[in-house]
């Protein structure tokens, strides 16, 4: 289904949501945009919306398994307004949002669904899911301009490291900011408030709720990355966007030879492997 306003999906659309969990797609631009939405309906969204300009190319045999709505996401403060606006229509479901060419993984992915994480991490009273953004880059940027090789993925294997998180002088209980990938290794060519790679993805929607400019919400509790009891299960984002930003724009472009360094390492999309890397936590997930 098609709408051409956000508007126009919020007004009429909304009647779509009444099961979960759903992921909102912000297709920024064309890159590997039928990869990723192949990838969140292999999850098991019951719902998935693409929002993007309506240039935007999907294959044919995708049209029919996803809502499309016509926005531009590229303003400022766009991606708040889609997240806030379609969560506030379905107040208890669990939502997701990403970009194109980012692919959501979670423990044991290959073999459970995103419906039985969620209702696991809800019999957890948690109602968010903390997801870390793993920068993937091509290799080769000769052959990859734009940084996005999917066959021959790489991400960094290690320099991850978190700090406190404050927020007006106060110290956040169970909160970290993230850093690492290329955001930290090319950090001078990245703004000092979009270094961090920490990002509360999956969230159950609730009355009141607002998606910050940050990747942070307005409700504390939804920010933080276990409860007080013991771990609770963290999942990862595994992110072409920072290298696609990197190589092009014509700044850093012209200054980045290569992402590759002695931490490289292949990505082999699977969860085992990012589990093993220490980029995300099974908590009490079985």
């Amino acid at each position: 289904m098609k709408y051409p306003t956000l508007a126009e999906f919020v007004a009429q659309g909304a009647r779509e949501l009444t099961a979960g969990p759903i992921a909102i797609l912000l297709m920024e631009d064309q890159a590997e945009i039928n990869s990723t939405i192949r990838h969140h309906l292999s999850l098991g969204f019951r719902r998935v919306i693409v929002v993007g300009h309506p240039s935007i190319e999907v294959s044919p045999d995708l049209a029919g398994q996803i809502s499309r709505i016509s926005h531009d996401v590229s303003k400022p403060g766009s991606t708040e307004d889609v997240v806030n606006a379609i969560s506030a229509t379905c107040v208890g479901q669990w939502v997701y949002y990403g970009y194109n060419a980012e692919y959501l993984f979670f423990p044991f992915c290959e073999d459970r669904s995103i419906g039985e994480l969620t209702r696991f991490v809800a019999e957890e009273r948690r109602d968010s899911v903390l997801t870390y953004v793993i920068d993937l880059y091509a290799k080769d940027l000769k052959n990859h301009r734009n940084g996005v090789a999917p066959k021959s993925a790489h991400l960094d294997k290690s320099g991850y490291y978190a700090l406190s998180r404050s927020r007006d002088g106060e110290v956040m209980e169970r909160q970290l900011s993230m850093f690492g990938g290329l955001r930290w290794r090319f950090e001078e060519h990245v703004a000092h408030d979009r270094r961090n790679i920490d990002r509360i993805g999956l969230f159950r929607a609730q009355s009141g709720l607002k998606l910050r400019a940050d990747h942070t919400f307005n409700l504390e509790e939804m920010n933080t990355y276990a409860n007080p009891w013991h771990h609770s299960v963290t999942a990862a984002i595994c992110s072409f966007r920072a290298a696609k930003s990197l190589k092009t724009n014509p700044g850093p472009s012209e200054s980045i030879e290569t992402f590759a360094w002695h931490n490289s390492t292949k990505f082999n999309w699977h969860s085992r492997q990012l589990l093993d890397l220490g980029l995300m936590e099974p908590g009490q997930w079985f």
